[in-house]
Parts: C-alpha cells; sequence; structure tokens
C-alpha cells in the first residue's frame, strides 16, 4: 500500500468530533477551503503583522484600543499555527525590520520635504493610517500580483499629485518673494521721490503730485490724474511723431491735448472738471494706443521725459523765487482794512476833547510792584490781541501795567482804541517814540547810520531788483521794520522805563494762553534777559546769524552757542544798569556800520550783546513758528503760555496758515463797529 502524505497538524478550537479524531490521527485530507482561507486571508495579514512589528493602527479606534486587538490576534494565529511557521515569521521580522510612517518621516526623499508647510500635528489619524500603507506598499518586492499594481498606480497617482501641489506651493512663494521685492525697490523710489518734492514748497506745487502720501483717499481726484497723465505721454508722443514725420498722428495727439486741457483746465478735484471729461479720456486713451503702435520707443520716452523734468524743475525754481518775493511784499505791508481801522481811529481821537484823552491808573505806572510789560508795535488791531489775551488770562489783571509805545502816525488811532476798548482793571499807557528827544542820532549808533547816503543806497538803491524772481532776495532788505526805531528801542529799555526793576517784553505778533506772573519769580542767577533757547542740533546756533569768517566775531564768540528768540523776554533791568547793556549794544553796532558783521535785524545784535547773559526758560513758555512751521505739535501749542507768529505768514494777513489762525482771532471782536465798518472779518 502507498504511505499516506502527511498534512498539517490544524486544532481548531471547539471543533466537531470528526476533524479532532483526524487530527489526532494525523490522517485524513486537508479541507480545500481551509487551504484557501489560509493562502489568503491569514497568511498576508500575518506578513503585515511581522513587517510592523505588531504596530497595527486601527484609523477607526481613536481611544488606543488596538494594541489588545492585536494581542488577542497574535494569540488566536499562536493556537492555530505550528511553532515552525511562528519562528519563520519572527525571523523575517528580524531581517526586514518594522516599518511605520515614522520610519518615512525621518528617512523621507528631499521630493518629501516640505519645510514646514506642512505641519505634522494637523495629520489626522486616517492620514497616518494611509501614509503608513503607502509606505509599506512602497517596500514591498517586485513581484506583485496585478491587484497589487493597481493599487500602486493609485499610490504613485496619489504622490505625484502631493508632490505637483507642493512644487506648486514652492513656485507661488517664490514668486511672492520675487513680487515683495519689487515692491521694496518701488517704495525707495517713491520715497525718494518724496523727500525731492518736499524741497519744493508746495504752494507752488499745488495739490496734483502723484508721488504724496498724505492723501487720505488713494483713489480721490483719480479723474484728474489721469487726465494730466494723458496730458504728459500725449506731449511725448507728439514730439516722437513729428520727429517720424508722422503728420496724420501728430494732428491728432495735438487736438486730443487741446480738449483734454481744455476740459482739465485749472481744476484740482475731479468736482471741478466738466462734465465731457470722461469722453474726453477715452479719446485721449484710443489715440494714446495707436502712438504706442507706431511711435513707441523706450530710449526716446526717457530721454524727452527726463527733458520735461528737468523744465519742470526749472520753472518750480522760479516761481519758488516769484513766491518768495510776493510773500516778502505782503509782509512787510499793511492790509487795507487795518490801514482804515487806524485812520478812523485816529480822526475820531483828534475830535476828542484833551480830557477825555487821558487814561485811568496812571499811578501805577511807575509802581515797581506790579507786572509791568513793554510793547513797541504800529499796528493797532495786533497790539489788541496782545493785550486782551494778557488780560483775559491773567489771575490778577489789576495788578499788570501794559506800556505801548508806537509811531507819531498810528499814536492817535492807539490812543482811541483803547479808550474805546479798556482792558479792564489793568493800566495802560501809550506813547510815541518820536518824542523821545534822547533818542537821536548823536547817541544811537541806528539812528547815525541810517542817516547816512551809504545806508539809504544800500536799503534803497543798491542792487534794486528789475524782476520779481531777481528780487527775491533783496527785498527783504527793504523791509522797514529795519529801519523803525520801534525795532530797536528793546536796546533802551531802562532808558524808556527808568524807575522799573523788571520788564517783560513781548512782540505784537504774539498770543498769550495763561498767566505770565510766574516769570516774574524765575531766578536768572545774576543774568539779564530770560528767553527760551531755539537751537536744536544743528540749527538756530550763532553761526546761523553771525558772520564767523569776521575777527571780530571769530575771537569773542562761540559759533555752536545756542540762539534764543526775542518776542517774549524777562529783562531785570538793575543788572542792565550794571552791565551796561545798552553800551555793549552800541559798541556791535558800531562795528556793523559796513554790514559786515550781521546782514540785518535785531536778532544778531541781540545775541552778541547778552552772550553769556541770558538765562533759558523752560519751552513752555513760548513756541515760536507760526508764521512759517505748518507742522508744530497741537500738544505744544495747547500747552504754551505764549505762540509766536514769527515768519512772513502773520495771523492778520491773507496769506497766514488757516490752522494756526483761530488762537489769533478769538481775542478779536468781530462785531465791534469800528472793525465792522472796515471790513475786518475772520
Amino acid at each position: 500500500m502507498p504511505t499516506p502524505k502527511q498534512r498539517l497538524p490544524i486544532s481548531t478550537p471547539g471543533g466537531g468530533g470528526g476533524g479532532g479524531r483526524r487530527a489526532s490521527s494525523g490522517s485524513g485530507v486537508l479541507p480545500p477551503v481551509v487551504v484557501l482561507v489560509f493562502l489568503f486571508v491569514i497568511a498576508p495579514s500575518l506578513f503585515f503583522v511581522a513587517r510592523n512589528g505588531g504596530h497595527v493602527h486601527v484609523a477607526s479606534d481613536p481611544k488606543g484600543r488596538s494594541g489588545d486587538q492585536v494581542a488577542r490576534t497574535m494569540k488566536n494565529l499562536k493556537s492555530i499555527l505550528s511553532k515552525e511557521v511562528m519562528d519563520a515569521v519572527a525571523a523575517s521580522q528580524e531581517e526586514a525590520g518594522a516599518l511605520s510612517l515614522d520610519f518615512f518621516r525621518n528617512h523621507a526623499s528631499p521630493s518629501w520635504k516640505t519645510d514646514d508647510l506642512v505641519n505634522e500635528k494637523s495629520i489626522d489619524v486616517d492620514d497616518k493610517a494611509k501614509a503608513e500603507n503607502i509606505a509599506a506598499e512602497h517596500d514591498l518586492p517586485t513581484n506583485k500580483s496585478p491587484k497589487n499594481d493597481s493599487g500602486n498606480h493609485q499610490i504613485d497617482a496619489a504622490v505625484k499629485i502631493a508632490r505637483r501641489k507642493l512644487r506648486e506651493e514652492r513656485r507661488a512663494k517664490r514668486a511672492m518673494d520675487l513680487v515683495s521685492k519689487d515692491d521694496e525697490a518701488r517704495v525707495k523710489l517713491e520715497n525718494a521721490a518724496i523727500e525731492r518734492s518736499n524741497s519744493v514748497d508746495s504752494a507752488v506745487l499745488g495739490k496734483y503730485s502723484i508721488w504724496r502720501k498724505e492723501n487720505e483717499n488713494e483713489n480721490s481726484d483719480s479723474t484728474v490724474r489721469l487726465m494730466r497723465d494723458q496730458l504728459i505721454m500725449a506731449r511725448v508722443y507728439s514730439s516722437l511723431a513729428k520727429s517720424k514725420n508722422k503728420s496724420d498722428l501728430y494732428q491728432q495727439l495735438q487736438t486730443r491735448i487741446k480738449e483734454s486741457h481744455r476740459a482739465v483746465g485749472e481744476a484740482t478735484t475731479d468736482a471741478d472738471l466738466h462734465h465731457s471729461a470722461h469722453e474726453k479720456i477715452r479719446a485721449m486713451g484710443q489715440v494714446l494706443s495707436k502712438a504706442r503702435e507706431e511711435v513707441y520707443d523706450c530710449r526716446a520716452i526717457t530721454q524727452r521725459l527726463r527733458a520735461m523734468l528737468q523744465s519742470a524743475d526749472e520753472q518750480v525754481r522760479s516761481l519758488k523765487k516769484q513766491s518768495t518775493f510776493l510773500s516778502q511784499l505782503a509782509a512787510k505791508t499793511i492790509p487795507n482794512s487795518i490801514h482804515c481801522l487806524s485812520m478812523r481811529l485816529t480822526i475820531d481821537y483828534y475830535l476828542l476833547p484833551l480830557e477825555k484823552r487821558k487814561f485811568p491808573r496812571t499811578e501805577n505806572l511807575e509802581n515797581p510792584n506790579l507786572y509791568h510789560y513793554a510793547l513797541f508795535s504800529d499796528n493797532v488791531l495786533a497790539a489788541s490781541v496782545v493785550v486782551n489775551s494778557t488780560i483775559m488770562n491773567a489771575k490778577e489783571p489789576e495788578k499788570h501795567v501794559f506800556h505801548l509805545v508806537t509811531d507819531k502816525l498810528n499814536f492817535g488811532a492807539m490812543n482811541m482804541w483803547f479808550l474805546l476798548n479798556p482792558p479792564g482793571k489793568a493800566t495802560i499807557h501809550v506813547e510815541n517814540v518820536d518824542e523821545f528827544k534822547w533818542l537821536n542820532a548823536s547817541y544811537c549808533p541806528v539812528l547815525r547810520q541810517l542817516g547816512s547816503d551809504a545806508m539809504r543806497d544800500y536799503y534803497f538803491k543798491a542792487g534794486r531788483p528789475t524782476t520779481l524772481s531777481a528780487g527775491s532776495s533783496n527785498l527783504k532788505y527793504r523791509n522797514p521794520k529795519y529801519l523803525s526805531m520801534l525795532n530797536h528801542l528793546r536796546f533802551y529799555l531802562p532808558e524808556v522805563y527808568p524807575k522799573l526793576d523788571k520788564i517783560l517784553f513781548l512782540d505784537d505778533d504774539i498770543v498769550v494762553q495763561k498767566d505770565l506772573t510766574g516769570l516774574w519769580d524765575v531766578d536768572l542767577n545774576g543774568n539779564v534777559n530770560g528767553a527760551v533757547e531755539t537751537c536744536g542740533e544743528s540749527f538756530h546756533r550763532f553761526d546761523k546769524y553771525l558772520n564767523f569768517s569776521n575777527p571780530h566775531i571769530a575771537r569773542n564768540f562761540d559759533p555752536n552757542a545756542c540762539g534764543w528768540a526775542y518776542g517774549m523776554n524777562i529783562f531785570d533791568l538793575k543788572e542792565w544798569k550794571k552791565k551796561n547793556i545798552t553800551g555793549i549794544y552800541h559798541k556791535w553796532q558800531s562795528l556793523n556800520e559796513d554790514r559786515v558783521l550781521w546782514k540785518l535785524g535785531t536778532l544778531p545784535p541781540g545775541l552778541l550783546t547778552f552772550y553769556k547773559l541770558t538765562q533759558p526758560l523752560d519751552k513752555s513758555w513760548h513756541v515760536l513758528g507760526l508764521g512759517y512751521n505748518p507742522s508744530i505739535d497741537r500738544s505744544e501749542i495747547d500747552n504754551a503760555a505764549v505762540v509766536h507768529y514769527n515768519g512772513n505768514m502773520k495771523p492778520w494777513l491773507e496769506l497766514a496758515m488757516t490752522k494756526y489762525r483761530p488762537y489769533w482771532t478769538k481775542y478779536i471782536k468781530y462785531d465791534h463797529p469800528y472793525i465792522r465798518g472796515c471790513n475786518l472779518s475772520e
């Protein structure tokens, strides 16, 4: 008889009697179904369990119970398979090692490195399971069944999609980097252009400037800007068309330029444009497109634009000179309304009886225990603002005494105004500078110099301009304030007020906002003048006002010494007399007869006269620049005791800066009959 074939011993828990008897006897035939199950179900499962080292992740079990299921599965398999089979599986596991998603993370190819584009923490449990399956399939031998090949094709497709996505993201990132670099370069160009445009007076440039950042709305007045840009390009293309004998195109461009120019006119906002502006824009756009196709030449356009820019710069400089000339001309004149006010007041004053021309409380004029102010002015309205603002902000108005000095032309008007509008309980007195008999040419060097032929030629004849642009730098020398003794009277305070110990000097272009009596308590430390310094890191120092090439100046003064401001100065008249301040002033004024030490004004001789005799005051006492600086911080103005409109843009002139004018106009009664009769308005 033939020997029966050896069969695998299989033990099935709870098996029937027949199956158990065959297994125990080692005889019988293994059913085909069991063999198929073993080959197609159990064997693949064993392989993957062995390959993963028992690390089977179950995506549907988020609480981590997969370890218990693996243990139970291994226990069941050990009960089914023999020891030799399990040993073979273990040996295969040791040779291949465990594979997991962590293995592919640590050994990824360069195309899978995402550079933090993908956050590992954002991968959920299902994604981890899919990644592990892909890694396992990728590491299998190449001899796979057709079913496995189709699965690999799907995995390869997914990998390609993921790689393509990463490449697109990297490409987008590089594009963003290039765009950002381009934006940085553009911003640098814009900033450079802004700095250049800031060097030109904004009043000359007007509202239209494509580089200005302070536009609240980038799209505001865009139509006006578009039309002006079209006009610029049309002029460029017309010159190119003419040079290339494109007569038809040249005529079309010239026609459109005239039409667009008429439509824009002097408009600075879209609301000012004619209703036909949009039609002109479309028509001009069509002609520009045609010109671009026919005569476009980048190099030629660049050269033409550069020439236009240079021409515009020259025109701006010329207009700036004319603007400076006209502003200086306006600054030295008196508006018609203020002249009208002065004339009417003068007439009415000389119609008054003599007994009604006197001010009350004249006994306070020489009382050194009161607060005394010196104000020298020929402007009635400006003087009234100084007095009114001081009294309205004073804690004890009855202790304040105002000493006004004017010229004979405005003496009647100044008296009449304060007789009609007395400053409450304060004391006021008006004097005429022409009645100071001691102020004569033999005593005062300025009067002696003003009477000389050389000085008259210097102020009225030398370098007389023939054009507006040529006279911008010479007109300031002929400003009447530099010739008036009212401007130089500040150097003779002890002579004017011999009975006083201290006096506060005020210019007529200031406004008082707080009580000033604290200035009389300031310790001047033996100095004569108390003033606010005006120097910064490198400006408003002595070398700005004085000629340090002259040996008299270079030997006696420090060019970096800090300048200070006239306009609100507390003077100790006792120390003044001790140190002979007026004599020092006379010395330097005599040395400057040929104007070799300084050119004009009273600040340079004041710096020389009070050198090392000036006590700096806190800057909040006196804020300057409201007559020329448009960018003073609002908080500085509000906190200042005195604000000063030094510069050409005086608050009573039409060229005054609008945002600063209310600080001055609030102290004027515009319903007053004299003011209303002379058409003075806010």
